[in-house]
């Protein structure tokens, strides 16, 4: 069984990409399953907050989650044509302290996705996380993209996916993903 970890990186009740990974976890393919973690309640990071009080129970929980996982997927949105503050604060909480950077992320599949009410998807964020998945050593899916446009219009009014293109676009891509962490769990290596 592979055994993924999905975030959203946005606190946003209504968020599109919390929806997208909602319905990700009932999407998953048969012998992969997707655990939904949260970023809410990781306080901004502070360097003397970390030596007082150590790191927050909150980042722990998710470190260890991420680091029992055989692969993390990160839901992003785009702010401003980039990543979200939010989830960037959360990912520096989990790579503290530092010696746990290759527990947590190295050599860890991680595929990143997203929606966004805007013409072209997530695409500058999910460049954007590159550089930052490459100094943790994790090691990116390439071998798919989702990057959903127009994302006001494929969730209904509860938040939840109504799009069947964007779904099975979703699908695919879990599929691709699940595949890609089972095969450098064995040692493998994929696209």
């Amino acid at each position: 069984m592979v055994r993924l970890i999905g975030i959203s990186g946005s606190l946003r009740k209504g968020s599109y990409n919390s929806g997208l990974l909602a319905a990700a976890v009932s999407l998953m393919p048969e012998g992969a399953t997707l655990e939904a973690r949260s970023i809410r309640g990781i306080p901004l990071y502070d360097g003397d907050v970390e030596a007082e009080s150590g790191v927050p129970a909150a980042a722990t929980a998710l470190k260890d989650a991420i680091a029992a996982a055989d692969g993390l997927v990160i839901f992003t949105p785009e702010y401003n044509n980039s990543l979200p503050g939010v989830l960037k604060n959360a990912i520096d909480w989990l790579t503290r302290p530092s010696g746990d950077i290759a527990r947590v992320f190295g050599d860890k599949p991680v595929a990143v996705l997203g929606a966004s009410p805007g013409n072209f998807g997530t695409i500058l964020s999910q460049e954007a996380w590159l550089p930052v998945l490459r100094t943790l050593k994790t090691r990116p899916y390439f071998g798919g993209r989702l990057m959903v446009s127009h994302a006001d219009a494929v969730f209904d009014a509860e938040g939840r996916l109504s799009d069947d293109k964007i779904r099975a676009r979703l699908q695919e891509f879990l599929s691709g993903f699940a595949a890609f962490a089972a095969e450098s769990r064995s040692g493998g290596q994929s696209a």
